[in-house]
Formats: C-alpha cells, structure tokens, sequence
C-alpha cells in the first residue's frame, strides 16, 4: 500500500489572521472554501458541521496545512498546547533566513517561545507561537559549518 501525507488540519479562531501570517512566512493559499452538510458531518465526525477552510502550500509543493474556521458547533477554546503534551503540538518549517522569519513572525506578534537554539551544528531552530496558538518551528540549515567529525556540506 502506497501512502503519503496528504496536509495537516488545524482548527483555528480567525481563518484571515492565521492565512496572513502562514503566506507572510512563504505558504501560498491554493483554495479557499465553506463546506457543510452530511458528507462533512460523516467524514470530520461532527453533526451540522459548517467550517471555512483555506488550503495552503509550501513553495516546493510538498507540504500542505489545512485550516479550519468552524462556524458551527462552535469552536471550542483549549490552552495553547505546551510543547510536552501527549498529541499533536507542532508543525515544522525550514526556512532559508531564520531571523527573517522571525522578523515576519513579530510583525503578527508571535515571538519565541524562549529563544534560538543551535542544534549542532546542523540548525538553528526555535518554536513560536503562532496564531491560535499554533507551536511553530522554524529551522534554518547551517551550511558550510565544520566539526572534527562531520565535514562541511557546503
């Protein structure tokens, strides 16, 4: 059986805000729409769902998120999701320009949650909340570093 990841969902409270701040960091918007009715109610698991929803993509058209709007039931405030928490707390990105992405991320008034790491020396990363809460991580690849055992890439 052929499988691949198809997006990951993510319901948010303001669908503009969390689209603005997703496109400003590199994501493009391929659909936007309103879904309701028994084919939504069968396959979300939620009766008289309506949500609005937008589609966006990574530029290399690899990675997908789905966001959700839901306009009925409504949605349901929860604490932001820490990042030790059993579930789904993240989604990842690799950028090419970190303190660019975190200068966009500001602009939407998502900071770190305590600052940038340095992994190794393979990447500088760091988690933001984002809209809604959303964990964000931002990872820039180093290039060109050396250490004893591993030689540049670059």
């Amino acid at each position: 059986m052929a499988i691949k990841l198809e997006n990951v969902g993510i319901a948010v409270r303001d669908l503009d805000a969390t689209i603005a701040f997703f496109t400003d960091l590199g994501l493009t918007v391929v659909g936007r729409d309103t879904v309701s009715g028994e084919w939504t109610d069968t396959a979300v698991g939620l009766d008289c769902n309506h949500a609005n929803i937008a589609m966006l993509q990574t530029p290399d058209g690899h990675g997908r998120l789905e966001l959700f709007e839901y306009i009925h039931p409504e949605a349901i405030e929860t604490e932001p999701t820490r990042p030790n928490e059993i579930g789904m707390h993240r989604v990842a990105f690799s950028v090419d320009d970190l303190d660019k992405a975190l200068e966009i991320a500001a602009k939407h008034g998502c900071r770190p949650l305590r600052g940038v790491a340095t992994y190794e020396d393979l990447y500088r990363l760091t988690y933001v909340r984002g809209p809604s809460g959303i964990i964000v991580m931002l990872a820039e690849e180093l290039k060109g570093e050396m250490t004893a055992d591993r030689p540049s890439s670059g």
